[in-house]
């Protein structure tokens, strides 16, 4: 499974910015994607997920619920993130991953996914 992430830029604080990711993979079964970042000196955190076959989405509660939005289309086999009113605090490289078996209760959780994307800059200006 190959995934490719695009959309990350330069932006202004209150501003929006949409990321795309595309996979190469199949998306039967229990698949879903996830958007992940990571800030310098941080560790990765969750920021969204969705389950392909249903749509049902989960959201990183402080950061990304209310701003956030994630979403996908299956025939272009690519999930988005909307992002909307954009905080400096937003700077991170934004990262999609993957995985086809992964439970619902891991959705969240980095390990839980087995393929990456390779990421994309996210720079908010104050």
């Amino acid at each position: 499974v190959q995934l490719q992430a695009s959309g990350g830029g330069l932006v202004q604080a209150g501003g929006s910015l949409r990321l795309s990711c595309t996979t190469s993979g199949q998306t039967y079964g229990r698949f879903a994607m996830g958007w992940f970042r990571q800030a310098p000196g941080k560790e990765r955190e969750f920021v969204a997920a969705i389950r392909w076959n249903d749509g049902s989405t989960r959201y990183d509660g402080d950061s990304a619920k209310g701003r956030f939005t994630i979403s996908r289309d299956k025939a272009k086999k690519t999930v988005y993130l909307q992002m909307n009113s954009l905080k400096p605090e937003d700077t991170a490289v934004y990262y999609c991953a993957a995985d086809g078996t992964i439970i619902t209760s891991s959705m969240g959780t980095a390990s839980a996914y087995d393929f990456w994307g390779q990421g994309t800059q996210v720079t908010v200006s104050s």
